[in-house]
């Protein structure tokens, strides 16, 4: 059997290197803004308008700003795996770029685990599988004490 084939789920958002992921975000060369998902035209700065974007590879780790759980099964063109199982979710402020991501938080982890301020690092875990491949996605894991 060979190995399985790992894609993004979607295009451009992060760094595929599983050891070590990064969110791809945008700064603004302007007035130095940052941005996640990545933007394409103008800088969202409403004190700027800068037309300069640059890719940027954002901090692994943040804090946890706010979390919930996902007890509903979101609409397409989420794919859950069935049958639905309830996940975490967590908006991680990034200290650098001052910016929050939301993102799932990996298996098991419940809001139980969490509180605001804690320490969380990306990884990328299989979001879903399709012809034979396994696309990925970006989660946020407690930082271990190590």
């Amino acid at each position: 059997m060979s190995e399985p084939e790992f894609v993004p789920a979607v295009e451009g958002f992060f760094t595929l290197d599983r050891a070590k992921p990064h969110l791809i975000g945008t700064r603004c060369t302007a007035c130095s803004t940052y941005f996640f998902p990545p933007e394409k035209v103008r800088c969202r700065n409403p004190a700027c308008g800068g037309t300069t974007l640059e890719s940027s590879e954002l901090s692994r780790e943040g804090k946890v700003w706010s979390f919930t759980n996902a007890g509903y099964k979101p609409p397409e063109p989420f794919i859950a795996k069935e049958p639905y199982v309830p996940f975490t979710i967590a908006a991680v402020e990034l200290e650098k770029e001052k910016l929050c991501v939301l993102g799932m938080v990996v298996d098991g982890v419940t809001p139980a685990d969490l509180k605001a301020g804690m320490t969380m690092e990306l990884t990328l875990d299989v979001l879903f599988e399709r012809d034979g491949k396994q696309h990925l996605t970006w989660k946020w894991q407690p930082k271990s004490a190590s």
